[in-house]
């Protein structure tokens, strides 16, 4: 089967549905495509609350990532049975966690995206193809003439568009069709970089975790079975880790010295600080991605309250996704989801209690919650992709606090958008431990966006031109929100104005009228400047 749009978005995650709004409400016709049933990625599928800055409630990301906020918190709103007071906040944070100001539930981040995109769908604009991902993509010069997915029975449709957007979540289409890209860790010597290593690592990626959320039934036993690698699991002790990685020990990523986390389900914790630059929030693992908080609810309306299990235990460490054959993938999939059993079972048979006892046997996985039936995450956490060879490579003396100090990020000309988090890498196949790097507000530069070579392609994910090591501050979600974005603005552009990328990048005249579109659009293309009077 063949079928034409004009522009393609591949891969439904985060990126990509904001690079189909922004073509849709330029009137383009859209066609995505996704491996799983949910739109969303890290928001959903793979069931990580956003990651965020300080500032995200005032400024610092586009009109368009705030109204999903918006929208998420409005759903809470006209369907939960929330306490008076979570009801008036501006700020309702659901669940009350703190990694986030806004902790919500994977499915409901997926709902609201869905009704985001609802008009389209009703007028024929957008088509989704849900579980297909790509297999193959034909090239004619420098341009991607059609991409070929394929659905769980090994059918496949041939993709047509005059631009294709890349939204996968490790970079799929960059391979298959010729682009030039990067994976690992780079060199010093390639980037010159403070944090990069002497020599390039190319199969070197930071690990990717399975996530699953749970509740705590107290009285009940929710034991799920041993799983069969358990007892290896039990004893795996990752390199420069400080115990054994099922435990509540791990290293603090800003001082690397090992910390004894605390995880008391369903503990009265008084108000919650979601403020990483204040604290990262992760010493206490019920609190830190709790997603539905029992205080905003009617009191006795809900037993439990619900948080993710996110943590550096469930980091995958014995190999990557990227740069294997497809049987060494498939290990490494089942092996990160025996990881993320094992350390359930492990919460539920052996973690020690305030008490002096072990185990909670009443924590329940909350499949309904992720959209599975056996209660994990869609996919997998994804940390790290295949990135372009971009015309700018975005590095980390560009944003290093150390490096550039109060003089600020480096201002790039040809801005398209603005984010903000720390170099927050987490340990690596290679067996390298955190790195964190401090970071100042930084711009996106749309040259990080264009490939050194195709010109009908765009990435909208952790694909862009950045390095393994800014890779960690670029990855979180207003940043992907951002980049998908302003990618399907761009693809609609140049369809408007019989222009490519390449051309409005290059020509000053045509940049400056591209990013007065996305100011119009509400894009941020730089941090406020606060002065005193």
């Amino acid at each position: 089967m063949k079928t034409s749009t004009e522009v393609l978005v591949v891969g439904g995650g985060l990126g990509g549905a904001a690079a189909a709004l922004a073509a849709l409400r330029r009137g383009r016709s859209v066609l995505v495509t996704e491996e799983t049933d949910w739109l969303g990625g890290q928001l959903t599928s793979q069931g990580v609350p956003p990651d965020e800055h300080p500032w995200i409630e005032q400024f610092g990301c586009t009109r368009s990532y705030r109204a999903l906020r918006d929208a998420i918190r409005d759903y809470y709103r006209t369907w939960y049975p929330l306490t008076d007071e979570a009801r008036a906040r501006p700020d309702l944070n659901p669940g009350q966690g703190r990694v986030s100001r806004l902790c919500h539930e994977p499915r409901i981040g997926a709902a609201v995206l869905h009704a985001m995109l609802g008009p389209y769908l009703a007028a024929g604009q957008l088509r989704v193809l849900y579980g297909h991902r790509p297999v193959g993509a034909t090239v004619d010069g420098d341009r991607i003439t059609g991409v070929t997915v394929a659905d769980a029975a090994g059918q496949t449709v041939e993709l047509t568009a005059p631009y294709v957007i890349d939204a996968t979540e490790l970079g799929d289409l960059l391979p298959l069709a010729g682009v030039e890209h990067v994976t690992g860790f780079e060199s010093r010597t390639q980037t010159g970089e403070p944090s990069a290593p002497d020599a390039a690592q190319p199969d070197n990626m930071q690990a990717f975790s399975w996530v699953f959320a749970v509740d705590h039934r107290a009285g009940e036993d929710h034991t799920i079975a041993r799983p069969p690698g358990y007892s290896a699991w039990a004893r795996y002790q990752p390199p420069q880790w400080p115990d054994r990685l099922l435990s509540l020990t791990a290293p603090d990523p800003r001082t690397l010295q090992p910390v004894r986390r605390t995880f008391v389900p369903n503990a009265d914790t008084g108000p919650v600080v979601a403020d990483q630059s204040k604290d990262a929030g992760d010493k206490d693992l019920w609190i830190f991605r709790r997603i539905l908080s029992r205080a905003v609810l009617r009191p006795g309306f809900a037993a439990s309250d619900i948080t993710i299990v996110n943590w550096p235990m469930i980091d995958y460490l014995p190999g990557p996704l990227i740069g294997v054959s497809e049987e060494e993938r498939a290990k490494h999939l089942d092996g990160a989801r025996e990881l993320s059993l094992s350390m359930l079972y492990w919460l539920q048979t052996e973690a020690p209690r305030p008490d002096g006892g072990t185990g909670w046997p009443g924590l329940r996985l909350r499949g309904d919650v992720m959209g599975t039936a056996d209660g994990l995450a869609k996919a997998p956490y994804i940390r790290e992709s295949r990135r372009i060879q971009a015309q700018r490579t975005v590095v980390e003396q560009d944003l290093s606090f150390a490096v550039r100090g109060t003089r600020g990020a480096v201002a790039y000309p040809d801005s398209i958008g603005v984010g903000m988090y720390r170099v927050d890498l987490h340990p690596s196949t290679g067996g390298d431990t955190y790195i964190d790097v401090a970071s100042c507000p930084f711009q996106i530069p749309l040259g990080a966006l264009i490939p050194v070579r195709l010109r009908n392609l765009l990435p909208a994910g952790k694909n862009i031109g950045t390095t393994h090591i800014t890779n960690g501050c670029y990855r979180l979600h207003p940043v992907e929100w951002n980049v998908g974005e302003v990618a399907g603005a761009l693809a609609a552009h140049c369809l408007d104005n019989g222009t490519e990328p390449h051309q409005v990048h290059a020509a000053e005249g045509r940049l400056r009228a591209f990013q007065d579109e996305l100011v119009r659009d509400g894009v941020e293309l730089a941090w406020p400047e606060v002065k005193g009077y």
